[in-house]
């Protein structure tokens, strides 16, 4: 049984919905990254070492980072000869295996999920430029935890942005959950502090705290998550829980730079990278797992309020090369 017919298999016993949406929001880059796959083997009738040559730009131009590629095609050319691999339609079905492989590195499912607490609150800071979305994953995730029933408030921390506050405060209205704010330009620390001691008077379960996204000086910004991070700390041992940055996937090889910057300056927990459904280089998925060590958490796939997905590898793979495993089911 094939690579494709066994990801199919398991992911139709799982929520199909689900799936759909992975298949749907990553049409661009499948008929992308896809395309130029099919092409290439219909143009060479075996494997060689230009073969090869032209796989790695056509992964390159995916996003999915030289070093990763590198390692990529290293693997796959052990991988073809140690299966004595011939007809270059079989290099998809081991392209999608190694992708998934490298992308799950040997981690369990478990270092993939948020951390919540059970029957505590569990803090989660949002960091990021300007621009990426955070405002709005934010209010997407208050959304997907209040329909889980979970008692959810937001604290508007980023209080330099012009805007940034009543943005979020109209996220919170959309989803009915409350912001706890102070006026522009306050100090980010005392908004947490608030936010916190309200979380608690109120027994939230879930505080989503958003934070100022500029990039221009590190020091300043290092300096302002840390002294945010202290106060949550103090204040709640052990929060934050997790520390989420977000990224926009239609900024490609920029986005893996923001995420080396901000490696640098907080310790990120995970990434929530935005607008994959815009890009046809989301090959950038496997490019930050594979580089920076640090999962990505949650995914982009459109506009809509559940459009914000937990990353799921092999359903990632799955909507790269859909079109390839709906061929081999048609043929049977």
């Amino acid at each position: 049984m094939s690579f494709f017919k066994k990801l199919k298999e398991k992911l139709t016993t799982q929520t199909e919905s689900v799936t759909e949406k992975f298949k749907e929001g990553l049409t661009k880059t499948r008929d992308s990254f896809s395309g130029k796959v099919n092409d290439l083997v219909a143009r060479y009738r075996k494997v060689d070492e230009e073969f090869f040559e032209e796989l790695e730009e056509i992964l390159i131009q995916a996003d999915v980072g030289f070093e990763t590629v590198m390692e990529l095609i290293e693997e796959l050319k052990k991988e073809v000869k140690r299966r004595n691999i011939q007809d270059t339609k079989e290099v998809q079905s081991v392209i999608s295996e190694k992708l998934v492989d490298i992308y799950q590195g040997g981690a369990s499912d478990e270092s993939f999920d948020l951390n919540i607490q059970e029957n505590a609150l569990t803090v989660i800071l949002f960091v990021g430029v300007n621009g990426v979305g955070k405002t709005t994953t934010i209010g997407k995730l208050a959304h997907k935890f209040k329909s889980e029933g979970k008692n959810v408030l937001l604290a508007a921390g980023d209080t330099f942005r012009a805007g940034a506050i009543e943005q979020l405060e109209v996220w919170g209205e959309r989803v009915g959950v409350d912001v706890i704010k102070q006026a522009e330009g306050s100090d980010p620390a005392a908004v947490m502090y608030d936010a916190v001691q309200s979380a608690k008077s109120r027994k939230a379960d879930i505080l989503l705290c958003d934070t100022a996204g500029r990039l221009q000086n590190k020091v300043n910004l290092m300096k302002e998550l840390e002294k945010v991070k202290r106060v949550i700390e103090r204040e709640v041992p052990g929060a934050p829980h997790e520390v989420l940055l977000v990224l926009d996937a239609t900024t490609g090889q920029n986005a893996l730079i923001q995420a080396k910057t901000f490696k640098e300056t907080t310790e990120v927990s995970g990434i929530v990278l935005t607008k994959l459904d815009g890009t046809a280089k989301g090959g950038i998925v496997i490019a930050i797992r594979n580089e920076l060590d640090i999962p990505v958490k949650f995914v982009g796939l459109g506009e809509k309020m559940d459009d914000l997905q937990e990353f799921d590898a092999e359903r990632y793979v799955y909507g790269l090369f859909a079109d390839l495993a709906e061929e081999e089911k048609t043929a049977e």
